[in-house]
């Protein structure tokens, strides 16, 4: 280690970030740079007498540190505090504790197993001189050493799975070379093969390092208030429902709503976004973000395993790569593609009398190198959609997203919203105004579990509306209620309800029409002005009409209008009527014949079944439990994080914001992976078709047929890693915003 570095662990450059009796949090900036460093501080402070805690949080650059208050000066506490932390630096320089250098020497342990080939590759090269000939036999003895695995790999498949693979071809290729003396090719061949194995390892060991700080950045511990006092406990034990307060510079440790409070949240280590947010009350925010600057009160909704980040991790940990169709394709075309292999190289052999050419044959494939990067690109893309909140279950999915072609949408929830909503209110001119009518309608429908009722009472609290007592009353199934509001007796419900309690609607039909064009509205869409109609009536006299819905999700017209763009088809389904559903589709510019109504659960299988046998590629999009079959018989299912528990079960998609956009985002990092495998197939195919009919007929040294079956195999690889390299470089570009 350099002075300089010696220096700035010694004296680490530190900050306080906030402190209240018995806690006190400092931010150091290398912290997250030497991780044995911040180990070693945290044990050199628990061995301090009057600390009761301390913890490190290296991916926010800061140590919080619990103490025993007895009263003193927060400021002097603080400055002895800073002290020990100096202290600390100079103490594990003293003592010779290992310093990053030891890590970064960790690193390289990877590459360990690429030495003796390349020793070995060396020595045999240079024993070709012949002032150097004396190196032969290390160079022998070091090439038979390298050589081993591949022979246990070659009999593994020959005695116990009684086949002949791939390796059982390289062991021959291997042994033609044996065969001319030549020591270079053989070893420059295993250094290759090693060279690409020490690449597929190192992905998934970044794949498998991206999950597990992520899965550590949900932290530890959590600040829940009770009895009015901030209680620090373990982040699982907090109850849903508990209030939670998140300090600068902690990982916030659930998922759930700000009650109070203003902060900046980055959210990079879950999302990957760079730019941080402003919380403030109402905001979502979830574990395993970090706020940066300020403080915020949270309402827990989800905990522990149930969280987001620790729910996308672990179906990111445990969702099969390797049982894709092409995965599966590429491995029976390797193995069809051996005995031909092994009869073309006899017969050159048999022809030419070259062993070099045989050796050239049997090196060369076209299905090593898509195996190698196959898995490589199915994880990037995993690990991309579980970052933006989308889980996605296996690599086969994500094949299959690719290929999706139609797709079929379960209106209710899905959609539209799922919560019926007020959208205006219409009266007759000359009797109750709309505040009176919404009133009356609420006072009747209060503490009634129906859908509707709740729609009406939650739109007069939001109105402001003073809703008058109720006294007597009487629910009609299918019709409505009847009750007496302040000695008057209110009807409401359908019009056939009004109609046979002989109350007329003459001048509502007379004024609907016109009516419709002036009626006050907060939204203007066609699904939101008549989707379905609320009489109201008092003391026998028809009053107006409250107009409900479920309105449109947002999202919804700007994703079915880039699906159709993207060449889709797009189908309705849903078990509404045909009026509603017509109606839902105008708006959304679905065409008609791919509408489908008043569907039960069997139907909506029925027709994604049909779908599938007309030669589509479907994907189904559903929430509900009547969703659970058409959901199991779609190519892919998708649901939301708040849909049924059978529909999250079964869907291989699940939207973890329940913003139906990011389906949008899926079918994108699906297509972009199917492009970069064909990329990876090109880079793979082209050379090695190439190289194969130059060994067949003119010839070709087994050293070059090695560097180009090898080295387009690490190409794919590489071209796999691109996708992950980008997204760190954008996750580097990071701007650090702190509250004014």
């Amino acid at each position: 280690m350099t002075d300089t570095k010696k220096s700035e662990v010694d004296r680490p450059l530190l900050s306080l970030v906030h402190h209240i009796p018995g806690r006190v949090r400092f931010r150091i900036s290398h912290l997250k740079d030497h991780p044995d460093y911040a180990a070693n501080l945290q044990q050199f402070l628990l061995a301090q007498s009057g600390i009761r805690g301390v913890r490190v949080n290296r991916v926010a650059a800061s140590v919080a540190i619990v103490y025993y208050y007895t009263g003193d000066s927060l400021t002097e506490i603080a400055s002895n505090l800073a002290q020990l932390i100096q202290q600390a630096g100079t103490t594990n320089r003293q003592e010779g504790i290992a310093h990053p250098t030891k890590n970064k020497a960790s690193e390289l342990e990877s590459w360990s197993s690429l030495a003796l080939p390349i020793f070995t590759t060396i020595v045999s090269w240079l024993s070709n001189q012949s002032r150097l000939i004396w190196l032969r036999p290390v160079a022998l003895a070091s090439l038979v050493a390298v050589t081993l695995p591949v022979v246990k790999k070659a009999s593994q498949s020959l005695l116990r799975d009684r086949k002949i693979n791939i390796d059982c071809l390289d062991l021959l290729a291997l042994s033609l070379s044996y065969g001319q003396g030549r020591l270079a090719t053989p070893a420059l061949v295993i250094t290759l093969h090693e060279l690409g194995d020490v690449i597929r390892e190192r992905t998934a060991r970044s794949t498998e390092t991206q999950t597990a700080d992520l899965l550590d950045a949900i932290g530890h511990f959590a600040w829940v208030i009770r009895s009015e006092k901030p209680v620090q406990i373990k982040s699982d034990l907090v109850q849903p429902g508990e209030t939670v307060t998140v300090y600068p510079g902690e990982q916030i440790p659930v998922d759930g709503e700000v009650l109070k409070g203003l902060a900046t949240v980055d959210q990079q280590q879950l999302t990957g976004e760079s730019m941080p947010i402003v919380a403030n009350v109402g905001t979502k925010v979830y574990a395993s973000t970090l706020v940066r600057s300020g403080q915020i009160y949270i309402r827990a909704d989800r905990v522990g395993k149930q969280t987001r980040a620790a729910a996308s991790m672990e179906l990111l940990q445990n969702a099969p790569v390797h049982d894709t169709r092409m995965a599966n394709y590429a491995a029976q075309v390797a193995d069809k593609l051996i005995l031909p292999s092994l009869a073309l190289a006899g017969v050159v052999l048999g022809v030419t009398r070259e062993p070099a050419r045989a050796a050239s044959i049997l090196t060369l494939d076209f299905v090593t190198g898509i195996r190698v990067s196959m898995p490589t690109a199915f994880l990037s893309a995993l690990n991309h959609n579980t970052r933006h909140g989308i889980l996605v279950r296996s690599g086969r999915t994500i094949e299959q997203l690719a290929e999706v072609d139609t797709v079929v949408f379960d209106k209710t929830g899905t959609l539209t919203q799922g919560q019926l909503t007020v959208v205006g209110i219409q009266t007759i001119p000359g009797r109750m105004s709309a505040e009176q009518v919404l009133a009356l309608a609420a006072a009747a429908e209060q503490r009634i579990t129906h859908p509707v009722a709740e729609a009406i009472n939650n739109y007069a609290q939001s109105q402001n509306i003073d809703i008058p007592r109720r006294q007597q009353w009487n629910y009609e199934v299918g019709l409505g209620i009847r009750a007496t509001v302040e000695d008057k007796e209110v009807l409401v419900g359908s019009d056939r309800f009004l109609s046979q309690e002989n109350i007329s609607l003459a001048d509502w039909e007379t004024r609907a029409i016109p009516l419709r064009h002036l009626c006050d509205l907060e939204q203007k869409s066609a699904t939101s002005a008549w989707l379905s109609l609320i009489y109201v009536a008092c003391d026998g006299e028809f009053q107006g009409v409250i107009k409900y819905a479920d309105p449109l999700r947002d999202e919804s017209p700007a994703l079915i209008q880039s699906l159709q763009v993207s060449g889709k088809k797009i189908h309705l389904l849903t078990g509404d009527n045909h009026q509603r559903a017509k109606i839902v589709a105008e708006e959304l510019n679905i065409p008609l014949s791919q509408v489908h109504a008043q569907a039960f659960p069997e139907q909506k299988a029925a027709i994604v079944r049909e779908l599938k046998l007309a030669g589509k590629t479907v994907a189904f999009v559903g929430d509900g439990l009547n969703d659970s079959v058409a959901l199991a018989y779609a190519d892919v299912s998708i649901s939301f994080a708040n849909g049924s528990d059978i529909a999250r079960e079964i869907a291989d998609v699940v939207l973890m914001d329940n913003d139906l956009a990011s389906l949008a985002q899926a079918l994108n990092i699906a297509t972009e992976t199917k492009k970069l495998i064909e990329q990876n197939t090109l880079l793979v195919v082209a050379p090695n078709l190439m190289a194969l009919g130059l060994a067949s007929t003119v010839g070709l040294n087994p050293l070059i047929a090695t560097i180009i079956h090898n080295g387009s195999a690490i190409a794919a690889g590489l071209n796999s890693l691109r996708p992950l390299v980008q997204h760190q470089l954008e996750e580097q570009n990071h701007w650090d915003f702190q509250l004014p």
